[in-house]
């Protein structure tokens, strides 16, 4: 699968909607509170099934990551970074770290987008320099 191929569902339709815009949202479960990516039917923290989405600063913190030298899918440039990045609402996203030849754990990145040809895009995140966690 490309990722102009990415499906959409009745649960995941609103969060790539959003992505047109520029906006990249997360479900909040309205009995816990727990917000959490990627879009799901039923909260992962309580079960409850009322879920509303609200959008999301658009910044976080690498985790962990990859440096990626063989590509999955032929035609993909290479290498890239695979990277988890935490959101300052907590969700965890696995996304592309772009604008980066020297990616390191606990560096603060901002959303940016990847344009799909069919004018959805994905989140990818590159290094925050006015992040007040950026080391000097």
């Amino acid at each position: 699968m490309t990722e102009d191929e990415i499906p959409v569902d009745e649960v995941t339709a609103p969060w790539w909607d959003a992505t047109r815009d520029g906006r990249l949202l997360l479900q909040r479960c309205t009995r816990c509170a727990c917000a959490q990516h990627p879009p799901r039917l039923l909260c992962t923290a309580c079960g409850a099934g009322d879920l509303s989405f609200e959008e999301a600063t658009g910044t976080g913190i690498v985790d962990s990551f990859t440096v990626v030298h063989r590509a999955a899918v032929p035609g993909t440039a290479v290498p890239y970074v695979l990277a988890r990045v935490r959101l300052a609402e907590g969700p965890i996203l696995l996304t592309h770290l772009t604008g980066t030849a020297e990616p390191h754990c606990d560096q603060p990145v901002r959303l940016a987008w990847r344009p799909l040809p069919d004018g959805r895009r994905l989140p990818v995140f590159h290094p925050d320099p006015e992040s007040p966690w950026t080391s000097s």
